[in-house]
């Protein structure tokens, strides 16, 4: 009954967890668009979008993934078995990603932080495609969770419906934004 209900608060705060990354990122989009702005309000924006980034990050984001990190670590301790199946190295793969991705987030927050120059010297596109790749881990470790033992045995079809979605998506982010300047 424990793991079980471990297992339910992890799924949880997992949602919780992504809902606040997927959302971070977007504000560091909104924030970067202000680059065209006139000085007024680009600071009056910076200056929310920089509030909305670190309550987004202190409040929901960091305290949801910590509660995921800890739920998990103790589902490992009480079901020690996880870490003798292949499916599950994979999804702490995708995991040492989702921790990347996690730390490059963290330093953007730095970043912003200061409201001076050009804070996010990266290009609006380029922000944009970042902001889908919390949305390619989330696939993979769902699709590696749900599909266990299928994840070995039919990993080819996977990797390419990956690379497919993967494709889709960016191509899609491209699009929008090439018709957005417009």
């Amino acid at each position: 009954m424990l793991y079980t209900i471990l297992k339910a608060v992890h799924i949880i705060f997992m949602v919780s967890y992504f809902a606040g990354i997927f959302y971070l990122v977007r504000l560091f989009v909104y924030y970067k668009d202000t680059d065209e702005f006139e000085e007024t309000k680009r600071k009056i924006l910076r200056e929310q979008y920089v509030f909305m980034a670190r309550r987004l990050w202190n409040i929901i984001t960091v305290p949801a993934g910590i509660i995921m990190l800890l739920t998990g670590l103790t589902m490992i301790f009480l079901n020690f078995g996880l870490m003798r199946t292949p499916w599950f190295h994979l999804k702490l793969t995708f995991l040492i990603g989702l921790t990347a991705y996690h730390y490059w987030c963290w330093k953007k927050v730095l970043q912003i932080k200061n409201l001076e120059g050009n804070i996010l010297p990266i290009e609006n596109i380029k922000l944009r495609q970042a902001n889908e790749i919390a949305t390619f881990i989330l696939f993979l470790v769902v699709f590696t969770v749900i599909l266990k033992s299928m994840v070995i045995e039919y990993w080819w079809q996977l990797i390419v419906g990956f690379i497919v979605l993967v494709g889709l998506i960016m191509a899609t982010v491209k699009l929008v934004n090439k018709n957005k300047k417009k």
